[in-house]
Parts: C-alpha cells; sequence; structure tokens
C-alpha cells in the first residue's frame, strides 16, 4: 500500500474556528495576498478558497454580509454576474481549463460550508482531474501551492475596471 501525505491539511482540520465571518474579516483586512483576494470591486470581490477543490477555485462575494442570493441588491447581483464572467475569462486564458462549475451553496444541507454569507464558487475542471482519490482516500492532489496560482491570476484581474 502507498500513502500520500497532506500535512497542509491539519491545519483545516484542527484550526481554532474564529468568531465572526471569515470573509468579512477578511475583507476588512488589507494584505490582499495572504488573505488571497485577486480583486475588489464596489460591492463585490473575488477570493481564491483556502481549501480549493481544483487548482484556481475562486469565489465570488459580496461585501454585504447576507445569506441568501436574494437578499441582495440588484446592483451587488449585477457585479457578481460581471465577476463570474470575468474571473471564467481570466482562467480559461491563465489556466485553460476544460471547462467550469459554477454555483452558490445556500443553507448547510446544500453543502454551505460558510452557511451565513453568500458566495458564488467558479472551480476549473480539466480532462481527466477527477480520480480515485477523493473517493477513496478523502484526499485532493493539488498540482500548485495557492500563492503560485494567486501570483499567475493577480495581475490579470488588476486589469478590470474597478467600478
Amino acid at each position: 500500500m502507498q500513502r500520500l501525505w497532506t500535512p497542509w491539511r491539519m491545519e483545516y482540520l484542527v484550526r481554532d474556528r474564529a468568531d465572526g465571518c471569515v470573509f468579512c474579516q477578511k475583507l476588512q483586512e488589507a494584505d490582499d495576498r495572504n488573505n488571497l483576494i485577486l480583486y475588489r470591486g464596489q460591492s463585490a470581490c473575488v477570493i481564491m478558497n483556502l481549501y480549493p477543490y481544483n487548482t484556481g477555485h475562486l469565489m465570488i462575494i459580496p461585501k454585504e454580509h447576507v445569506p441568501n442570493l436574494e437578499d441582495l441588491p440588484e446592483e451587488t447581483c449585477v457585479e457578481l454576474m460581471y465577476l463570474i464572467r470575468e474571473s471564467l475569462k481570466i482562467l480559461r486564458r491563465v489556466l485553460r481549463p476544460d471547462g467550469f462549475n459554477v454555483g452558490a451553496n445556500m443553507g448547510r444541507p446544500a453543502g454551505a460550508g460558510i452557511e451565513t454569507h453568500v458566495h458564488i464558487h467558479v472551480v476549473p475542471r480539466w480532462e481527466g482531474d477527477t480520480n480515485f482519490m477523493p473517493v477513496l482516500a478523502e484526499t485532493r492532489v493539488m498540482p500548485e501551492m495557492l500563492l503560485d496560482t494567486y501570483d499567475k491570476l493577480v495581475n490579470e484581474f488588476n486589469c478590470l475596471k474597478r467600478e
């Protein structure tokens, strides 16, 4: 039997859960690189997932702390859709995925890990990126470190118009 060691996962498993909303906390801080914030718009941001499903896994997050999309003002929804579209373009250009999963998990029964602050996932997918590891070993094999991916993407997001 072979073993694949993923010691970086232990940080996630045993970490202290901070009080308050992790998204709101990150958005209040100025250190965008360490917080993996790629873009700040008027009412929404693009942030990399700290515990990604795949390389380049982004989240489009409204600045307003609400649990559901229907709770957001219309102008925020428009900016969310704009950022989803632009994120897809940037990820296609930089990482060259074969497809995407895009969606929101609202409420714990729907799979929301952070259910009090709605956010939309944009997950790049490649032919053959599914394998036995997540099913049998509850382990994801990530081919690139998060900050390396951040550095590839951040300049592209810096080119987006600031609203």
